[in-house]
């Protein structure tokens, strides 16, 4: 008779895919449970190979019982799913791939936790690299794309893992604490997946979880919701802020980035630009300070770094037209700092999958905008919105057309923006892909 124990993935992706191999290599019979049957070959036969039984396409009622020891869940699938509330009747533990990783850190190992509803992957990377430049051993994981327990067999006591942590993962987290939080900031998003406002901001103080006085928090002295969700947290509280002197953390003073007394590095010798970025590299700097991160190392990378891939990415001018991609905006916040980083006449790209939600945030943004063209499922919420903004506005199916027309519609000095202010699921797996087709359409100018 088998005793191992067993654990049902639900969700394959690249999370699933990980979480399977390590699970299977500590000793589980692992299922993987995926209502999508385009899996990459190869993840399919190696996980088959080490014994890992694969059920894609759909999810029948039958495969999931209590004879389980674990429900690993993509963080992408809503708790709301039969087989999760199947879980919790049973109380069988439901976690996902973060936490499994958690579960198998080495002691020792310094975490670096970074959440907020924008700047989170830049803050991550910026992070990252400030402290490789330093000859750190740290390791970039998380949901910038690299699963968590896919380095497992690498890490040991006295490295530093840098994480990415979406609201989506602080959702099944139970045991998973670090040592150094960053809130970059918060505001309204992914109220379709949480229900309401007040239920994702709590998500997002999660990533404060099982803190003590000896671990960190970091936070924007300019984000009052921010300083509100963390009023009574227990972690020593280290701050940032573009308005003020901060005594302890970083702030902007006379063109200059400080910590504490010291001075860094003046604004414009920083390749990002935009005080939404400034923030970030605050945010950044004042994590590294805590690993002796010394100043030249950081201004070596701070003049160099040009910025995440998706995130205000620059692609190409044509005819002087600049093209940005910017497909990492899937809420109005970020569409907003896209809009305030141009003093150009703006063409503006909006469109992607309908949540619902409002774009009216956008309206005091658009001094620049002369034309919006929209495409996908919002696009005639989207032209609704244009014409009570007196803005002309296109409307198209794909993403192609929209990027043609944007193209024919603009003259030499104006920006072709493409800022969605929506997710990318209506027609695109994720936002990166839909990056990634966006500038394909641009080189085919």
């Amino acid at each position: 008779m088998d005793n191992k124990k067993k654990a049902f993935v639900l969700g394959m992706a690249r999370s699933g895919y990980e979480a399977a191999k390590l699970l299977t290599g500590k000793g589980y019979n692992v299922i993987v449970n995926d209502a999508n049957n385009n899996q990459r070959p190869e993840h399919m036969t190696e996980l088959e190979s080490i014994g890992v039984k694969l059920v894609l396409g759909s999810h029948p009622e039958d495969i999931f019982d209590n004879t389980f020891d674990l429900l690993v869940k993509n963080p992408g699938i809503s708790n709301n799913h039969f087989y999760v509330k199947k879980a919790n009747e049973l109380s069988i533990p439901v976690i996902n791939e973060l936490e499994l990783a958690y579960r198998y850190f080495p002691k020792g190992l310094n975490i670096i936790g970074v959440t907020g509803t924008n700047g989170k992957t830049t803050t991550t990377t910026i992070i990252y690299k400030l402290l490789k430049e330093a000859s750190k051993n740290a390791y970039l994981m998380g949901n910038i794309g690299f699963p968590v327990c896919s380095f497992i067999p690498v890490l040991k006591a006295g490295d530093i893992a840098v994480m990415e942590v979406s609201d989506h993962q602080l959702c099944n987290v139970i045991e998973f604490k670090t040592n150094i939080s960053v809130l970059t900031n918060i505001s309204e998003a992914h109220i379709d997946f949480h229900g309401s406002y007040e239920a994702y901001k709590n998500m997002k103080k999660r990533i404060f979880n099982h803190h003590t006085e000896q671990d960190i928090a970091i936070l924007n002295y300019d984000d009052n919701e921010s300083l509100e969700l963390a009023k009574d947290i227990k972690s020593e509280k280290k701050y940032f802020s573009s308005h003020q002197k901060i005594e302890n953390g970083c702030s902007i003073v006379d063109g200059y980035i400080y910590y504490k007394n010291d001075r860094i590095i003046a604004l414009d010798e920083i390749k990002l630009k935009g005080n939404h970025n400034y923030e970030n590299v605050m945010a950044a700097i004042a994590v590294v300070k805590k690993f002796d991160v010394d100043n030249q190392s950081m201004v070596n990378v701070l003049k160099t770094f040009g910025g995440v891939e998706h995130r205000l990415e620059y692609v190409t001018t044509i005819n002087n037209i600049d093209f940005y991609n910017d497909s990492k905006s899937t809420n109005i916040t970020s569409t907003q700092t896209a809009l305030s980083s141009f003093e150009k006449p703006i063409t503006l790209m909006l469109g992607g999958l309908d949540r619902g939600h409002s774009f009216e945030g956008l309206k005091s943004y658009l001094k620049n905008v002369k034309l919006i063209v929209a495409y996908g499922q919002t696009k005639e919420r989207i032209n609704d919105f244009s014409q009570e903004c007196n803005i002309p506005c296109k409307a198209f199916e794909t993403l192609e057309e929209a990027t043609n027309a944007a193209f024919d519609s603009s003259r030499p000095g104006d920006v072709i923006l493409l800022s969605p202010a929506c997710a990318s699921w209506d027609q695109y797996e994720n936002f990166e892909i839909r990056g990634d087709m966006f500038k394909k359409y641009v080189y085919k100018l």
